[in-house]
């Protein structure tokens, strides 16, 4: 996409993340700092497209179980990026066409391409919010979330890919906690998170140091930092792990986990 076709009032000499995923998965709505951006990470983690991939496969797995298994009707997507095949409302409304689904980036160009993409089928009902995962209060109160979906109501929070762009110093676990303390008994937290897991030290020092170069913070987070975001919740089997394990749909050719080195989860609320 050239820089001319960018809606006004968009910074496109920033890379953004959901803009360099686009980029990984093929799209076309991104822009030379994201592509930039997203060549530097590649340089330190070349398979990242392969992560890019499955972890919409995960989402597409999760997103089926919550719909047909557990019965859920209402989602919170929070980063969900640019609308691509297989999106939230798609997958459940499917299964469920009375399932409700707010999206929330806080990347404008998401929001042009949300408000004409993610259309809900007649039973549902979808709405967007340009928001930072990072403020919980505005998307919780904002008036078209309390519009689409009934806070009184399981909910199922996704927090898919977006969490290894909050650093230490923004205090991911207290964001995500301030999100559950929100939603009733009968909800659904789901994670998926870049982890260090399969990396030497010296590996770990590359990627922070390409990260850096990106122009995006990011944080790595091993199994041990990632547990802790499920505190207090139950995990629905089969727990904490890659996100390729999380109920595969029978046997199919799929990269090694460290190619992929994305950790996932999903727990309910009590």
């Amino acid at each position: 996409m050239d820089s001319e076709w960018a809606p006004p009032g968009i910074d496109v000499s920033k890379p953004h993340p959901a803009r360099r995923y686009d980029y990984w998965l093929g799209g076309k709505d991104n822009f030379e700092a994201d592509r930039k951006s997203a060549e530097q990470v590649a340089e330190a983690f070349p398979s990242v497209q392969f992560s890019a991939l499955e972890n919409r496969a995960f989402l597409r797995r999760v997103v089926t179980f919550l719909a047909a298994e557990a019965g859920i009707r209402q989602y919170l997507d929070i980063g969900t990026g640019l609308p691509t095949a297989g999106n939230v409302h798609e997958i459940a409304q499917d299964i469920a066409p009375d399932s409700r689904i707010v999206y929330v980036d806080n990347d404008p160009i998401v929001a042009v391409h949300a408000r004409t993409l993610l259309n809900s089928a007649p039973e549902g009902k979808t709405a967007y919010i340009e928001a930072d995962v990072r403020d919980p209060e505005v998307i919780l109160d904002h008036p078209d979330l309390l519009a689409t979906l009934d806070l009184a109501q399981p909910v199922a929070l996704m927090l898919v890919a977006i969490m290894h762009f909050i650093v230490d110093e923004e205090r991911p676990y207290e964001l995500v906690r301030r999100l559950c303390r929100a939603l009733p008994s009968g909800s659904y937290l789901v994670i998926s998170h870049a982890t260090s897991d399969h990396l030497t030290p010296e590996d770990i020092a590359e990627n922070e140091a390409a990260n850096k170069r990106s122009g995006i913070p990011f944080r790595l987070r091993s199994t041990a930092e990632f547990i802790p975001f499920f505190d207090g919740l139950e995990l629905e089997s089969p727990g904490v792990g890659s996100i390729m394990s999380w109920r595969p749909e029978g046997w199919r050719a799929h990269p090694r986990p460290e190619a992929v080195s994305m950790l996932g989860a999903v727990a309910r609320i009590p």
